[in-house]
């Protein structure tokens, strides 16, 4: 199994802009994470594997780590180039980093894994670490509790298909215990707050397989997401809304 599945290459180049805007930051107590759990500071050589527009590769860059940007999508990688040009930025699949073997003290997928989630991949990150290397692994989760957030999920599920998605948890499946631990978990709560049109309209246009779609039916989904905005009690006439997330960061060793 490798390359990219078509929905991440449709969708993200589609909508790379609108990813770049739309997809929340990350909890400012991740940084302690990457520090303690991870042992990510000054001097580390650092991965951020699928980096897409390098939303999380910022966060790494203020550790004061070497960071190295790897992003299949060339339209993801031009956006993360052009707002972290200091950082050296690569195309390349989980299947192919285009590195030298044992480089690494750590590598990180953030919102990334679930698309290649397979022993192949596990093997070839296994290759670019040094014996006693770490892998992250990190998704900003909805927060399903809140009614309007439910409502959202209504929304884009039937466009989901055969999209790899974290929820479905089969991205656990290769850790069978040959290449890394078992993912250990840290949580962190975070509200990404800006204005509705920021946190759900371009928030939900970037899920890939809603950005790939045609755009008729692309239409219909925001003026679905329109709809909610302008009538749910917690949303409807708000200039800016706190969208409810938890930060699932996990921790694996690599195994000798």
């Amino acid at each position: 199994m490798s390359g990219v599945h078509q929905a991440a290459q449709v969708g993200f180049s589609a909508e790379a802009k609108t990813y770049a805007h739309g997809r929340p930051d990350y909890p400012a107590e991740l940084l302690s994470w990457l520090r303690d759990s991870l042992a990510i500071g000054p001097g580390a050589q650092v991965v951020d594997l699928g980096a897409g527009t390098g939303k999380f590769t910022r966060l790494l860059a203020t550790t004061g780590a070497t960071v190295t940007a790897i992003e299949p999508v060339e339209a993801m990688r031009a956006e993360l180039v052009a707002r972290l040009p200091a950082v050296r930025a690569l195309s390349g699949t989980a299947e192919a980093i285009p590195l030298a073997s044992e480089i690494g003290d750590a590598l990180l997928c953030a919102q990334a894994f679930h698309w290649f989630a397979h022993e192949a991949a596990l093997a070839e990150i296994h290759r670019v670490l040094k014996p006693g290397g770490r892998l992250g692994l990190v998704w900003n989760v909805r927060d399903e509790s809140v009614d309007w957030v439910a409502a959202i999920t209504r929304i884009i599920t039937p466009y989901e298909g055969d999209t790899p998605r974290f929820h479905t948890g089969a991205w656990r499946k290769p850790f069978n215990g040959d290449y890394f631990s078992v993912p250990e978990l840290s949580c962190f709560e975070y509200s990404h707050v800006g204005t509705p049109e920021e946190v759900i309209i371009d928030r939900f246009l970037s899920v890939s397989f809603i950005a790939a779609l045609p755009p008729a039916e692309k239409a219909r989904v925001t003026e679905q997401l329109h709809a909610l905005i302008n009538t749910h009690p917690a949303l409807r006439g708000q200039a800016t809304i706190a969208f409810p997330y938890r930060t699932e960061a996990y921790r694996c060793m690599r195994l000798d």
